[in-house]
């Protein structure tokens, strides 16, 4: 394995295990890993220790670790917490590289506890010792009938063999999920809990899952991430390799809601975030527990069509119909059948509908021939890259076995696309078509979503590396947030252009701006204090000559002083109104974890009312902020939708890529900017910062 993620394997993968306050009962918290190990043939040493046992289980016991006539890969702690950091130390000085925690009572419980586990960890690190938890439910590894947990779920069966791991931050969860699997006959053969994460990360575990050859497909259950470049890394590693994430991600608090100074910050939640996280790497986010199943399953075919098209043979013109809807809703592609094979289907049986879906009818349960005629044509004459077929009852007929048989030999003489099936079978039945090569779904709606998630994560695969972002001088921030003026100078050394503007101190520098510009200008009050200068009338548009513009400066420095009497007022800004261009929002707000994130969207009731607004990690070159553009509902408004001239898009992904370059090169100090609004002038006119908002931290 790589070394990035290798320091995990006394872990996951361990040859010989201790466990820390074994007990003789096999239903106890502390036994029933020795149960497990020894009912499964555990092939390593299992060392269990207890000063008042001789023997456990019958097993040899041992008073201390410090007596194991050998250094375990990792130990087993479930003793109380009083007592868990002496017994964390003495595992160190043994040498045990690895440890799973049971005990609970640190940062789940309060801030002493919060302490007292950092500090624990803080001993652990010093030795060169990984912990996962505490407070975690463990791993288990059946394939190497390692079993590093309490979970009562094996009382009821053990896994099924398969090449999916799941990495779950909640163990009760964790362990739901491996049983819903287990019940349904997906091999899920390798489950990892990390319980409070006080070191080892949900992220490090997929990146050991990753990096793992005995695992094909990973699933993870999250609730929030704690550590960004673990997980960054492991996404990396993950696409690298093929292996598809699919990640159930719980939790939409918004981590922005105290920032309200700024529009980006109070968008951006923890969910956003994470939403545009997953989206970079081609995590596929599943919305429940039942469909991140669906597609964990279908990915271990490991197809992955990059242009991905579905093709539907169906008995049932209603289920075609359904299968239609849903394909179109979630925009996966189902081109219709050649015309000259839609008239040699309709040849064979006349009251076919052979579009796509094709409706072969019931007709091939009298004439079983027709199953391979229709199936095989929409194979090769189709070209589909996934063949859904929907059979629903008549899998359970007797004539299903002949039908099956024309299906397998369709499918084994074109075995480069996905197969799938809608039948109702019992459970030997749908072993028997899974062994043949084909997903089988009760619910064709649930097929077809997993099945368009194949071809998301081909087109993940598939992407090429991206453009570099643009290289920006280095950036000094001011010691306080700065005026209007004051950010735009310093967005302008990054190459993010504004509209012609001057500060003035008086009504005649005013007057003779605005005349130097031509009318009209736009006026607006300039303070390091007032932000959002809307809110207290402190922008005049549309001024339109000489006395209006000495008029207008009066009246905002007189509305400024009204509305915040302590602000520093350091005059105002005259700036050069632009027409004709659509309005966006740019800004970065920085998130606790994952450091700046960009945001882009159409200004106006588009970010204020419908938020349609998109997320990426900073930085980033111009095609991935082109992509950012037109990834958004908007974006039409921007394309030339209904005879509107063409925004200059190249223009405006090169400001927002030159932005996310200056939001990593400003440093920590770096709150969060607002670009509100962006004018993107017709195509081949640029794009202009009309406001600009910096706001600054320590």
């Amino acid at each position: 394995m790589s070394t990035r993620f290798s320091g995990l394997t006394p872990l996951l993968a361990p040859r010989s295990v201790a466990v820390l306050g074994a007990s003789s009962d096999p239903t106890r918290i502390s036994g029933r890993p020795i149960a497990y190990m020894k009912s499964q043939g555990f092939q390593g040493g299992l060392y269990p220790i207890n000063p008042n046992r001789a023997e456990i289980q019958g097993l040899k016991a041992y008073a201390s670790i410090m007596d194991v006539p050998e250094v375990p890969d990792v130990a087993i702690v479930a003793v109380a917490s009083e007592v868990a950091a002496a017994a964390i130390e003495d595992l160190a000085k043994k040498g045990v590289k690895a440890v799973v925690m049971f005990t609970a009572g640190f940062a789940e419980m309060d801030e002493a506890g919060a302490v007292a586990q950092d500090k624990m960890v803080a001993t652990a690190r010093s030795y060169g010792m990984r912990i996962l938890g505490p407070n975690c439910l463990g791993v288990f590894d059946a394939r190497r009938s390692y079993y590093a947990t309490f979970s009562s779920s094996f009382d009821s069966g053990w896994p099924v063999p398969g090449r999916i791991g799941i990495a779950s931050q909640s163990g009760a969860y964790g362990t739901h999920l491996y049983t819903l699997a287990r019940n349904r006959g997906i091999g899920a053969s390798l489950c990892v809990m990390t319980g409070n994460e006080g070191d080892v990360t949900v992220g490090e575990c997929i990146g050991w899952l990753a990096e793992n050859p005995e695992v094909d497909v990973i699933a993870v259950y999250a609730e929030g991430i704690r550590e960004a470049p673990g997980l960054i890394a492991a996404l990396e590693v993950a696409r690298a390799a093929r292996k598809p994430v699919v990640m159930q991600k719980v939790g939409r608090s918004e981590l922005g809601a105290k920032a309200a100074k700024s529009h980006t910050s109070s968008i951006a939640g923890d969910d956003a975030v994470t939403e545009a996280i997953m989206k970079e790497f081609g995590v596929y986010r599943a919305r429940n527990s039942e469909e991140m199943l669906d597609i964990a399953h279908t990915a271990t075919r490991k197809i992955y069509p990059v242009n991905n098209t579905l093709g539907v043979i169906t008995v049932s013109g209603g289920a075609g119909v359904l299968i239609s809807d849903t394909a179109e809703s979630i925009g996966l592609s189902m081109p219709e059948m050649p015309m000259d094979a839609q008239k040699r289907l309709r040849e064979l049986v006349p009251f076919c509908a052979p579009r796509n879906p094709v409706d072969a009818t019931a007709q091939v349960t009298n004439d079983i021939s027709l199953v391979k005629t229709f199936t095989e044509s929409m194979v090769r004459d189709g070209g589909y890259s996934a063949v859904l077929g929907f059979f629903s009852m008549t899998a359970s007929s007797r004539r299903w076995p002949a039908i099956r048989e024309q299906l397998n030999l369709v499918k084994d003489e074109n075995p480069d696309r996905l197969y799938a099936l809608s039948v109702i079978v019992p459970p030997e039945g749908r072993d028997e078509l899974e062994a043949d090569g084909w997903v089988v779904h009760e619910d064709p709606t649930r097929a077809v979503l997993a099945i368009d998630a194949m071809g998301r994560f081909g087109e993940a695969f598939a992407k090429p590396a991206g453009q570099p972002a643009p290289a920006v001088p280095a950036v000094t921030l001011p010691a306080v947030t700065p005026t209007e003026a004051e950010a735009k100078r310093l967005l302008a050394t990054a190459g993010i252009q504004s509209a012609p503007e001057a500060e003035c101190v008086d009504a005649a520098s005013a007057v003779a701006a605005a005349e130097k510009f031509g009318f009209p200008v736009v006026m607006k009050i300039l303070s390091p204090d007032i932000l959002h200068k809307s809110e207290i009338g402190g922008v005049l548009l549309d001024v339109s000559d000489a006395d209006a513009v000495s008029a207008g400066f009066d009246t905002l420095i007189a509305r400024a002083k009204a509305a915040a009497p302590t602000a520093r007022i350091e005059g105002v800004l005259v700036a050069k109104q632009l027409k004709g261009g659509v309005e966006c929002i740019l800004g970065i707000h920085r998130d606790p974890v994952f450091g700046p994130m960009a945001m882009f969207g159409l200004g106006g009731i588009f970010v204020e009312i419908l938020k349609d607004v998109v997320f990426h990690r900073c930085p980033f070159g111009p095609d991935v902020a082109e992509d950012m553009i037109r990834s958004i509902k908007g974006a039409p408004l921007l394309l030339g939708a209904r005879g509107r001239k063409k925004a200059d898009v190249k223009a405006l992904a090169d400001t927002l890529s030159r932005l996310s370059a200056f939001a990593v090169a400003a440093g920590q100090r770096l709150q969060s900017i607002d670009l509100n609004p962006v004018f993107a002038m017709p195509e081949g006119e640029g794009a202009f910062a009309v406001d600009a908002v910096i706001e600054v931290g320590e």
